[in-house]
């Protein structure tokens, strides 16, 4: 989605996956597919997986995904684009070139284009630290494998790192078609650093960082 503050990363944190009542999340594979035989639920999936796309999601694409029929899955998409129209949402969903996605509406972009740049005069949020750390140490990585990492949306965070200059965008994955991003010359700066070489030994505290080719 375009435009997203990182509180919306944040926020999404809370409610990533299914919990038992100790709290933890129970793995993927114990999840059960909600039923999509009603055009409620085929929207709502839709928009679960239009919600973490780093670029414009096909009709196919989003299909296959969902196992529905690509006829069924366009006019979905068409339906919760007038909708958000008609309902005059802060959320669009746009066709772009084959794709759709999720932008913010142009009528509010001087509010979010303020907050943002009131967010450069901010100390960063963990979840903005943790997505820099993931960027660090695997650059250059696409946002859908940062998010793979983090488990949680990172479109919010990221847009707010490159609004304050600590990201940049490196081209796009020869595979996947998503841009790729990696650090710039002023995360260095703050951070005291001549070069990458120089960053601390965190990898061994991240795990997670290495499996990163396995998404």
């Amino acid at each position: 989605m375009s435009q997203d503050p990182d509180a919306a990363d944040e926020g999404s944190e809370s409610g990533t996956g299914h919990s038992d009542p100790s709290g933890a999340a129970s793995p993927a594979s114990e999840r059960t597919a909600p039923d999509l035989g009603s055009d409620e639920a085929l929207e709502a999936a839709l928009e679960a997986l239009l919600l973490v796309v780093d670029v414009p999601a096909g009709e196919q694409l989003l299909a296959d995904a969902l196992e529905q029929p690509v006829e069924r899955v366009g006019a979905a998409l068409r339906r919760l684009s007038e909708s958000y129209t008609g309902a005059g949402r802060g959320i669009d969903l746009r066709q772009a070139g084959q794709g759709w996605r999720f932008y913010t509406r142009e009528t509010y972009a001087p509010y979010v284009e303020r907050y943002l740049l009131d967010g450069q005069r901010a100390k960063l949020s963990r979840a903005a630290l943790e997505t820099l750390a993931v960027i660090a140490y695997r650059q250059p990585v696409t946002r859908s494998r940062v998010a793979a990492v983090r488990g949680v949306n990172v479109d919010g965070v990221i847009r707010t790192l490159l609004a304050r200059g600590l990201v940049e965008e490196a081209g796009n994955d020869p595979e996947t078609g998503g841009v790729l991003y990696c650090t710039t010359e002023l995360f260095l700066e703050r951070l005291g650093l001549s070069s990458l070489q120089d960053l601390p030994p965190l990898a061994p505290l991240l795990p997670e960082v290495d499996a990163i080719d396995d998404v």
